[in-house]
């Protein structure tokens, strides 16, 4: 049995492959959340109202990235009840944590991660809880250490960029800093990494075979790290594929109708 478990893994992890990238593809697809063009704004507007909060703020968060501020919003500091209406958006109305655990927890099963648990709907059923947890607490870590000095805990689309070169880099370097309570000067990611190890360290404390939690809170960092980086990267870069395809879905259709 051992055996065919480990021939499944493969298989396993190649789906989970295709999983990430069926997800993306998806996001790549769906209605534009930033307008950069004259076409676009009202499919924008549209979208703000929908996640204006009670201060005029707008506090939009996407299914698979996250919490991001549009071009077209102003840098301007969240409020205590901002911050508490992200908090319950990203840890429990939208997608996104959902999303993201499942995700993961088909990389565990998998890889028979931790390896207590058996590969059976009730291995799946501890993992995913796990991990839920894990995630829960990262939210939470994050938001409360944000929240005391007002560092800005969401993603803005670069506004100042005139090459693929600047958005890039941008997008990996607001993954180690945010803005301070002014909404300019450049803060440490401190909360999000600190939170990230405390999730991942706190999980391991009901885990089989009692993982080191040091071990399994710098695991969290690591992935913090490049996970951080790719949501980034699609929130910055997703805007531009979607009107990509929305263009060429359009100029289809004017081709289809012009034809006699």
């Amino acid at each position: 049995m051992m055996r065919h478990a480990l021939l499944r893994q493969p298989a396993l992890l190649q789906l989970w492959k295709i999983c990430i990238l069926a997800l993306m593809l998806v996001a790549l697809a769906a209605p534009p959340c930033r307008a950069q063009d004259t076409d676009a704004p009202s499919a924008t507007k549209a979208e703000s109202v929908a996640t204006t909060s009670r201060s005029g703020q707008q506090l939009p968060v996407n299914w698979l990235y996250g919490a991001y501020i549009p071009t077209e919003a102003p840098l301007e500091p969240l409020s205590g009840a901002d911050r508490w209406h992200l908090y319950v958006r990203q840890g429990f109305t939208t997608p996104g944590i959902y999303v993201k655990t499942v995700l993961f927890t088909v990389s565990d099963q998998a890889r028979d991660s931790p390896p207590g648990w058996p590969q059976d709907p009730e291995g799946f059923a501890k993992r995913v809880g796990t991990r839920y947890a894990q995630f829960l607490m990262q939210n939470s870590f994050t938001a409360v250490g944000d929240a005391v000095p007002g560092w800005e805990p969401r993603y803005d689309l670069c506004r100042n960029c005139t090459s693929v070169g600047q958005r890039i880099k941008h997008a990996i370097v607001r993954n180690f800093v945010t803005y301070g309570s002014d909404e300019k000067s450049l803060r440490p990611q401190v909360f999000l990494y600190a939170g990230s190890f405390g999730g991942a360290a706190l999980a391991a404390l009901w885990q089989p075979y009692r993982p080191s939690p040091v071990v399994k809170g710098y695991q969290g960092v690591a992935t913090q790290a490049w996970v951080g980086v790719l949501c980034n990267l699609l929130a910055e870069f997703a805007p531009d594929f979607k009107r990509a395809i929305h263009h060429k879905e359009g100029t289809a259709a004017s081709n289809k109708v012009s034809q006699p």
